[in-house]
């Protein structure tokens, strides 16, 4: 997958999630809200020639993207994001847990997906035209 479909695929999980938490299906709508996490985190990893492939590997992207930008949220974000995974297993979080925490992995997914225009951005600027 290149990374503009990554991108996409962050945005269209997110619009899904939206629906299967509207719908009630809180294991659908979880894993969802963690596949637009992962998605927009390998999408940055590809951009930067970084490796996607594993859990591993994502969860090493997000540090080493907190600690360029210097922003230990990311962190904490990424986290979240992956309670929701574990959430898709084992349907633990409670609905006041779900309604806090799924803004924070949207916010998330937008700052991340954000980074991707930055870079766009820059490169674009660079260029004499």
């Amino acid at each position: 997958m290149i990374k503009d479909e990554h991108v996409q695929t962050a945005q269209d999980f997110l619009t899904k999630s939206d629906s299967y938490f509207a719908e009630g299906d809180v294991l659908q709508g979880s894993e969802k809200l963690w596949g637009a996490a992962s998605h927009a985190v390998m999408a940055v990893a590809q951009e930067r020639g970084w490796d996607s492939r594993s859990h591993y590997h994502l969860a090493q992207t997000v540090e080493r993207v907190a600690e360029e930008l210097d922003d230990r949220a990311l962190r904490s974000e990424f986290s979240v994001a992956q309670k929701f995974h574990a959430n898709f297993y084992h349907n633990f979080m409670e609905e006041f847990q779900l309604e806090v925490d799924r803004p924070v992995v949207r916010g998330f997914v937008g700052r991340i997906l954000g980074l991707m225009d930055e870079s766009t951005e820059q490169s674009t600027n660079g260029i004499a035209g």
